[in-house]
């Protein structure tokens, strides 16, 4: 427990060390396509069993297609005294291998929808630390869902509920936050209701003109459910780390390493996927909320 205190002395140790509204205040709608990615690669391979033989795998490799694509939009509206967010994240990725006797196998890498919408309250402005941020209480609804089931599991359906103390809109602290968690999974028959805390984080660290690194990351530690499910998990840690460049106008590539590591209840090890690669994306601000001076 060390590390959550030192985390909110920390952190009210920023909120008191300034309570001023700050100089150039933003008011209105926000909205903005953060994110709209895709990457797709093929391999197309003939007569691939004529060459089997042969000490050259660019013959006989096997069919391969992968399809990787994400969304991330958001729609803020910043009033006097809070901060009102909606998002909308998704991303599907599936891999396909045609085999040169004609086996297919399909899989899927990704497979994710999130709706949420929070409410925070804007009382704190710290203008001198850290590029500064903005800091309040906060609570937050969501729903996670999937475009398909996997396997013979049926389609993941949770409803998620946090509330608790956050960080943000700051120059290089996008999100910060520390709350308690709940979630209704509505994935199978019988219900489970699940209670646990979770801590995230959202950092952008530019590096010169159209050159920025980003970093994600969300922790989920489950302590007590309703119903005992062979899939309830322990705790959950999903890290996500790229250099985005600018291109050309809106458009960036991005290389990107994404990490996510789950341990369930009743299951000894742990598990872990890492994937690596490089992003084609899309960005653009629809609507800028318009800054106001306060005095």
């Amino acid at each position: 427990m060390k590390p959550i205190k030192y985390f909110l002395f920390t952190a009210m140790l920023c909120l008191a060390a300034n309570l001023s509204a700050t100089e150039n205040d933003r008011r209105g709608w926000q909205l903005d396509l953060k994110r709209l990615a895709l990457n797709v690669t093929s391999t197309n391979v003939h007569h691939a069993q004529e060459y089997s033989d042969f000490a050259d795998a660019r013959l006989t490799a096997d069919n391969q297609t992968t399809i990787q694509g994400a969304l991330d939009f958001k729609a803020d509206y910043f009033g006097k005294f809070y901060l009102w967010s909606n998002g909308l994240s998704a991303e599907y990725g599936k891999n396909t291998i045609e085999q040169a006797n004609g086996t297919k196998l399909t899989t899927e890498s990704a497979d994710r929808i999130i709706i949420d919408t929070a409410y925070t309250l804007r009382l704190w402005n710290i203008q001198d630390f850290f590029g500064g941020f903005e800091a309040g209480p906060y609570l937050l609804a969501a729903y996670e869902t999937e475009f398909n089931s996997t396997g013979d599991a049926p389609l993941k359906k949770v409803l998620r509920g946090e509330g608790g103390a956050k960080l943000f809109e700051g120059k290089y602290i996008k999100s910060l936050y520390l709350s308690g968690l709940f979630e209704e999974d509505f994935t199978y028959p019988e219900h489970s209701t699940r209670l646990g805390w979770t801590a995230g984080f959202e950092i952008d660290a530019p590096i010169r003109e159209g050159v920025k690194a980003k970093f994600k990351g969300i922790w989920r530690d489950y302590l007590h459910e309703s119903k005992r499910q062979p899939t309830d998990l322990d705790y959950s840690l999903e890290l996500d780390a790229r250099m985005e460049v600018l291109v050309w106008k809106n458009f960036s590539v991005a290389p990107f390493i994404n990490y996510f590591m789950a341990k369930g209840k009743y299951v000894h090890e742990k598990g872990q996927n890492i994937y690596v690669g490089v992003a084609f994306s899309f960005s653009k601000l629809f609507k800028e909320a318009k800054p106001v001076t306060v005095e």
